[in-house]
């Protein structure tokens, strides 16, 4: 009886170890992502992302407006990423911010983008974590309190 238990605790802990090996692999790839023609990469069929250019209406968000030209538009995104917090600029171009947020206790990387349509004068955002398949909501969670501090930046 000890034996089979002791089998039952060395195949959980097995299963276990191989969840976190499984995560910790996604958590570390990183995507190839970018913009082709003003179109971010579509998200995954995974509910772990937001979009202003998602076909999914579960995964879709609003773009944001300018705030006047393109430069300063560019540094209002700047100001709210860097007030929210945990994150790493990857690029930066006049027209394209690329960042990942690191979550605080577990330290999942997620990847957001923004991509400045001047044609339209909307501000594209795509955000999706790496690993795990759903978020949570935090995606969204995310872009909700971006878009308070971009708004903030009117004032």
């Amino acid at each position: 009886m000890l034996k089979a238990l002791l089998i039952i605790l060395a195949i959980l802990a097995l299963l276990v170890a191989a969840f976190f090996a499984r995560i910790y692999w996604q958590n570390a790839q990183v995507p190839a992502l970018g913009h082709t023609q003003g179109q971010l990469a579509p998200l995954s069929s995974k509910p772990n992302g937001v979009s202003t250019q998602a076909e999914e209406t579960d995964k879709q968000v609003e773009p944001w407006p300018f705030f006047g030209d393109q430069k300063t538009s560019m540094q209002a995104i700047m100001a709210a990423v860097q007030s929210y917090g945990e994150v790493e600029v990857v690029t930066q171009d006049t027209d394209y911010l690329r960042v990942v947020f690191i979550t605080p206790r577990m330290r999942f990387r997620d990847d957001a983008e923004f991509y400045l349509d001047s044609e339209s004068e909307q501000i594209h955002f795509r955000s999706a974590s790496r690993a795990g398949h759903s978020d949570m909501g935090l995606n969204r969670e995310r872009y909700e309190a971006l878009t308070h501090l971009y708004l903030e930046q009117q004032n």
